[in-house]
């Protein structure tokens, strides 16, 4: 038998809309055929993650956190709910966005579970970023006269947070493709608020590394830049703020080429999906994340 695939996510209670990616990307991979089975699971919604390998047949489970960053949840909440032994984060070696995979056990169900790093860490999300940049301009060569800024939470909590918005800037600006690219932050400077003020450039693009759509993309940031006095009024992509167009992409997670992200992941513990990543490229590259056309 094929081993399986757990795609673990936050969820929530209160947004509907924050499992859609996460189903999406899963019925993405599942598609392909790559697995046995690919199951979802979540911490604020069922399935829960403490049933997420008792409802799967297979004996070998990839199981990869769908999160942003390394820390509470991928080191603490997960290996715990679903079970891990032996689990430690000295496992992933990591310094904050390094993280690769373990292989453990699980206690209740004995299956063998290769237990991967977050992929929002991933060197490929920074080619999802690019991808979405792409996507809300309708431009597939953008970059040239385009600043990019990339917006994460941050926290003085986890450190981590902050750490992979940054390394990825730092990727996307070391190829070149963008006059000019920030990382910046919700909750510590450089603040989102203040975008205009980072660029020279007329236009900026903005993605925010966040999972899925909800009050942060969609209420909070877009406030924040001055696109709108009030969410509920809407705004146009581009808005003009300042002197500048901003083109706001809202949560890169719901770009279909995450998917290749996940799966990405399980090739780096060791699953043969070498197939279903050039499938998933093939299908997901210039898709509309609102249409999936």
């Amino acid at each position: 038998m094929k081993p399986a695939l757990v795609i673990a996510a936050h969820g929530s209670h209160l947004n509907a809309e924050s499992s859609t990616p996460t189903f999406t990307h899963a019925d993405t991979i599942r598609a392909t055929g790559a697995f046995s089975e690919v199951r979802e699971s979540f911490w604020k919604e069922e399935p829960a993650f403490r049933e997420g390998l008792r409802t799967v047949d297979a004996d070998e489970v990839y199981l990869v956190p769908l999160f942003v960053s390394e820390g509470y949840f991928t080191e603490q909440v997960i290996p715990r709910e679903f079970r891990l032994d032996g689990w430690d984060p000295e496992l992933w070696d990591s310094d904050g966005t390094s993280a690769t995979h373990a292989t453990l056990t699980a206690t209740d169900t004995d299956q063998t579970v290769h237990y991967c790093g977050p992929v929002g860490t991933h060197d490929s999300m920074s080619d999802v970023i690019v991808q979405r940049a792409k996507s809300v301009t309708g431009d597939a060569d953008v970059g040239e006269d385009f600043g990019l800024a990339v917006v994460g939470h941050g926290t003085e909590r986890n450190e981590n947070s902050a750490k992979a918005i940054e390394y990825h800037a730092d990727r996307i600006r070391e190829m070149g493709r963008f006059d000019e690219v920030q990382a910046l932050f919700m909750d510590e400077d450089p603040e989102v608020d203040d975008v205009t003020d980072f660029f020279e450039v007329e236009d900026i693009v903005v993605v925010p590394l966040f999972i899925a759509d909800g009050y942060h993309t969609q209420e909070d940031i877009p406030e924040d830049m001055g696109l709108c006095e009030d969410y509920r009024d809407g705004y146009d992509v581009p808005t003009a703020v300042d002197g500048h167009d901003i083109w706001y992409a809202g949560a890169v997670g719901t770009e279909p080429l995450m998917a290749d992200v996940v799966l990405e992941r399980a090739a780096d513990a060791g699953a043969d999906v070498s197939g279903a990543i050039d499938q998933v490229r093939d299908r997901t590259r210039g898709v509309d994340p609102a249409t999936g056309d």
